[in-house]
């Protein structure tokens, strides 16, 4: 197992200089040879003294350790001898210009000024572990010192520079888990966390402890945020994160990204660790604070949709309704169409589609400017431009174009122009538009941006779950199975949940699989909803910090963003915790 080892004791300077003459001359010292001009002024030197400077009087050196009055580090830095070798590290003149590209590093972990920190070296070829004595000090007596931290500091900065191949090549592979939690070291993590984002699961110890938090979040006052919680009810959140690593995708998908951890911090240190508990690891603090969320969202009797899947965009037959004599203005809109959403498509040919599709709508064909729109509005052919995507697709939806107008009741919403999106998501619903129905019922059940009108939102989920739209099925099973905001109505949810299931909706299966033993639905859906959160994190989660991060610089606006989110995780402004590195911003091996 690859790693530096470094020892920094230190001893009185004053005496005989026995020291530095001791590291100079003893056996298994290298010999650093004399540059041309000292071999033609003296001859080679008989010590294998080094410093700041090329040539180094041994004479001088010891004199210079016996006059200083203050401390004296003698530092050890030491590889195995397999490593040394293998990293070219066996010879005094790397030794020497790894020493000297850092010296700074090494004087501000002792608390020296560059310019005050003086220091020589000797590379000693012996045993298992070749290695080099450093004498170091500062020019002002009384000024240096050296706590734990900062011999950390330097073995990091040192480790960094020696295994920086290896560990860049460590790092590819941590960095791939960023796409690894989308592809396994190349599979694993890829199907762990599409497991955790896509499945549906269920624990009774999870629920059970969901519901206990519902009720002591209901006395906290203050911020429901884990840093702000009471100890017993932080107690009750650790055992919930405890329990949702007991699940098994949760626990695999741990125990990779652990592996990929310990890889790095193998360089580090020199005793085997043992795993963490989840809700002890901090680079996953927020799955707390999600659990809390999840929690406090149930007190409130927030209402959650399970709709990530569906596809709300027009398909091409939608178009079998335009008259014969249009049949080659269809066949043109296809085709470039077509050559728009071709992934090898050049950029030139995409630019022609949409030329076409310009000459179609002045040709009469109204449906163009609805893919005009989606072209401005996703980038297609033409850069993004919203302005441009809603002036088209407002001109295929004053042509009557139902889709149109719900896509541009989505643009106008995603703009916080909600009455102007209501408006045409209504005229949308008048044209029997399934989506604009399902997303009205959302607004009007939510209230979050319109005034919450349970009357609307009933009709207008039911018009969508008429139409045969899964998630507005799923959506009804849920209200009248909860019996929140309308009547309670058992028979009624088993009917769309039945309805939703024959369509492949897997939340509406998981609510008939339980229907004889059924719990409150949204205490029922909580680990489902938590696992998509724990792989979001998995995602999101942190480099290893302190020298683990390779020197990666994080940018001001990350390290302000990371600052503000640490805050709202409860900690505090003083805390100090380093900043890391996330895998989503990192790029190395992709």
């Amino acid at each position: 197992m690859a790693r530096l080892i470094v020892k920094s004791p230190y001893i009185k300077g004053g005496g005989k200089g026995g020291y530095a003459k001791y590291i100079a001359t003893r056996d298994g010292v290298e010999l650093l040879p004399a540059g041309h001009m000292e071999y033609m002024a003296q001859r080679p030197r008989s010590h294998g003294l080094f410093g700041d400077q090329d040539a180094v009087d041994l004479t001088s050196a010891i004199r210079e350790v016996n006059q200083h009055p203050g401390n004296i580090w003698t530092h050890i830095i030491s590889l195995k001898r397999e490593d040394a070798q293998r990293l070219g590290y066996d010879h005094a003149p790397q030794w020497r210009n790894l020493l000297r590209a850092h010296r700074n590093d090494i004087a501000a972990a002792m608390h020296i000024p560059p310019q005050d920190f003086c220091w020589y070296a000797a590379f000693h070829d012996e045993g298992d572990h070749p290695h080099v004595h450093m004498m170091a000090w500062s020019a002002k007596p009384g000024q240096a010192y050296l706590s734990k931290e900062g011999i950390r500091k330097i073995k990091s900065v040192l480790t960094n520079d020696i295994f920086q191949q290896e560990m860049l090549h460590t790092y590819e592979q941590k960095s791939k888990s960023r796409d690894e939690l989308v592809r396994e070291s190349r599979h694993t993590l890829r199907e762990l966390t599409q497991q955790m984002r896509e499945g549906i699961s269920d624990s009774l110890e999870m629920e059970s402890l969901i519901q206990t938090l519902v009720m002591q979040l209901g006395e906290v006052k203050g911020k429901k945020k884990y840093g702000y919680l009471p100890p017993r009810v932080k107690e009750t959140v650790k055992k919930a994160v405890d329990q949702l690593e007991l699940l098994p995708v949760v626990n695999q998908c741990y125990q990779t990204w652990w592996e990929l951890q310990c890889e790095i911090m193998d360089y580090y240190a020199e005793r085997q660790r043992e795993r963490p508990k989840l809700s002890e690891q901090k680079e996953f603090r927020s799955i707390l604070n999600a659990v809390i969320q999840e929690a406090e969202n149930i007190r409130l009797g927030g209402v959650t949709f399970e709709d990530r899947e569906m596809n709300d965009e027009m398909e091409d037959d939608e178009l079998t309704a335009a008259p014969r004599n249009l049949w080659q203005q269809v066949m043109a809109y296809q085709e470039a169409k077509a050559v728009l959403y071709d992934e090898d498509a050049s950029w030139t040919k995409q630019e022609e589609a949409v030329r076409i599709l310009k000459q179609l709508w002045d040709e009469g064909l109204t449906v163009a400017a609805h893919q005009l729109g989606k072209c401005y509005r996703d980038g297609l052919g033409v850069i993004p431009d919203e302005e441009q995507a809603e002036w088209w697709f407002l001109r295929s939806a004053q042509a009557g174009n139902d889709y149109s107008q719900y896509a541009l009741g989505k643009l106008l919403q995603n703009q916080g122009r909600i009455t102007e999106a209501v408006e045409w998501y209504e005229q949308a619903s008048a044209q029997g538009n399934q989506y604009a129905d399902y997303r009205l019922g959302k607004l009007y059940l939510t209230g979050k941006e319109v005034p919450k009108d349970m009357e609307k939102a009933v009709r207008h989920l039911t018009a969508s779950a008429k139409a045969c739209n899964q998630y507005a099925q799923y959506a009804l099973g849920k209200l009248y199975l909860m019996g929140r905001d309308i009547p309670q109505d058992r028979e009624a949810a088993l009917y769309w949940f039945i309805k939703s299931a024959e369509q492949g909706n897997e939340y509406a299966q998981f609510f008939l699989d339980r229907w004889d033993s059924m719990g409150p639905p949204s205490v029922m859906l909580s680990v489902t909803r938590l696992l998509h959160r724990v792989a979001q994190t998995f995602r999101e989660v942190p480099m290893p910090r302190d020298g683990t991060t390779m020197r990666l610089r994080t940018d001001h606006k990350l390290c302000s963003a990371q600052q503000e989110k640490r805050i709202a995780m409860g900690h505090k402004t003083d805390d100090h915790e380093e900043p890391t590195q996330t895998w989503g911003s990192m790029t190395m091996g992709m």
